[in-house]
Order: C-alpha cells, then sequence, then structure tokens
C-alpha cells in the first residue's frame, strides 16, 4: 500500500511542477505579446525619393523632397528636426536645414508653405511629406553628377542626429539651375541636348561664384557623417 502512495504523490507533484511551467510560459508569452504590440518603440524608415525640386540662385541653395515616413513600432514617434547633408563633400558644405513644409512637389505661387515645426508619426502608420531644405552660403554649387546626400533627423525621445536616409542625388538632371521646378532622380540616360545644357548651365553658376568662398568650417552641433536609416528603438 506504501508504495502506491509513494507514487501517487510523485505523479501529483510532477503534475503540479509541469501545470506550473505553463503557467509560467503563458504569463511571459501574454507580457511578450503586450509590449511587442502595444509599448515596443520603433524606427522611421524611408525611401529614396524618384524625384525632387531644386534651385539655386545666388548663394543660396534650395531642394524640395517628396518623402515617405513608417514608424515600425506601436508606440508614436516626434520628430523634432531635420536636415541635408552631403557626407562625401568638403567641410565647407554646410548641411541644409529644413525651412518649410510644402503641400506639393512643384513650387508654385499659389502654395501655402509651412515653417518647420515639430510632427508626430503614429505607431505602424506612413506619412507623406514634401520637405524644403536650404542654406545660403552653403558651398553646395552643384556640377553635372551625381551626390551622396543623406538625410538626419532628431526624434523626441533620443539625443542627438540620427541618420534616416542615404540616397544618390543626380544633379546632372538640373538643367536650368535658376529655376525652381522639378527634377527627375531616376537613373535614367539624359539625351545629348539635355546634357549639354546641364553642363553649360552649372558651369555658367560656377563661374559665377568662382571668386566667392563660403565661410569654412561646420556649424557647432553638426551630426557625424555616418550612413543607414533612423534607428529610434533605443
Amino acid at each position: 500500500m506504501l508504495p502506491l502512495m509513494v507514487a501517487a504523490d510523485q505523479i501529483a507533484s510532477s503534475s503540479l511542477t509541469g501545470a506550473s511551467v505553463v503557467s509560467v510560459c503563458a504569463l511571459l508569452f501574454t507580457v511578450a505579446s503586450f509590449w511587442w504590440l502595444n509599448a515596443r518603440q520603433g524606427r522611421l524608415q524611408a525611401w529614396e525619393p524618384h524625384s525632387f525640386a531644386a534651385i539655386v540662385h545666388g548663394s543660396t541653395a534650395r531642394l524640395r523632397l517628396p518623402l515617405v515616413l513608417h514608424n515600425t513600432g506601436p508606440k508614436p514617434i516626434v520628430v523634432q528636426d531635420l536636415i541635408l547633408t552631403f557626407p562625401d563633400e568638403p567641410a565647407s558644405h554646410l548641411p541644409l536645414l529644413w525651412v518649410s513644409s510644402a503641400s506639393r512637389l512643384q513650387p508654385g505661387p499659389d502654395e501655402e508653405a509651412k515653417l518647420p515645426a515639430g510632427f508626430v508619426v503614429p505607431g505602424r502608420e506612413a506619412q507623406q511629406l514634401f520637405l524644403e531644405f536650404e542654406a545660403p552660403f552653403s558651398g553646395f554649387l552643384p556640377e553635372a553628377r551625381d551626390y551622396k546626400a543623406q538625410i538626419q533627423v532628431r526624434v523626441g525621445h533620443r539625443k542627438g542626429w540620427r541618420p534616416l536616409l542615404t540616397f544618390s542625388l543626380r544633379a546632372a538632371n538640373i538643367i536650368d539651375p535658376g529655376r525652381y521646378t522639378v527634377y527627375n532622380n531616376a537613373p535614367v540616360e539624359l539625351t545629348k541636348e539635355d546634357q549639354r545644357r546641364a553642363d553649360a548651365a552649372l558651369l555658367e553658376l560656377l563661374e559665377e561664384h568662382g571668386d566667392r568662398s563660403p565661410p569654412g568650417g561646420r556649424r557647432q552641433g553638426d551630426p557625424p557623417n555616418d550612413e543607414g536609416d533612423a534607428d529610434t528603438s533605443r
């Protein structure tokens, strides 16, 4: 009789241990699922623009870019500021600052541009924006070639600047730099006539500024020139 009682106690103890393990695993799964679905901090994603608007007039360079920002996590992300840099260019090429937000890509006299202001990208949502970047005396006088451009971002829950998007800006497509208009940013071959016009226009622009030296150095607090998307998860 005693051996049977001992065996029954062992079976009951084993069942209790198994039930405890299942309960703990279920609790951990519930907590992890709640964190992943509701409390996880995501990051911002952006993609290379297929077009852009540009004007280089006098000592000012201005670019308008159509961007789509996607928040990969459930928590909202506050975007405080953005800048456009050229990592492979000389240090005298100061970053182009975010100066306004437009309602469309094509510039026009009837549009209402908004001054820069922080905005929120809700969790697991995407937003399309038309952002203008500008810098007086930037030193950025485009040549008829591709430029490595990088957009950097400051978000509310992290300190400092973070790389958001690195892409090729195809300045060779700018055939009329004194006119604020839209150009294709896709890697397509220009016609010989368009290439000739672009080379001539940009050469004239460079000659006009040949005797002007933009102020050197970088502004205090400028971000490092590292690549990658904006990892805002930590």
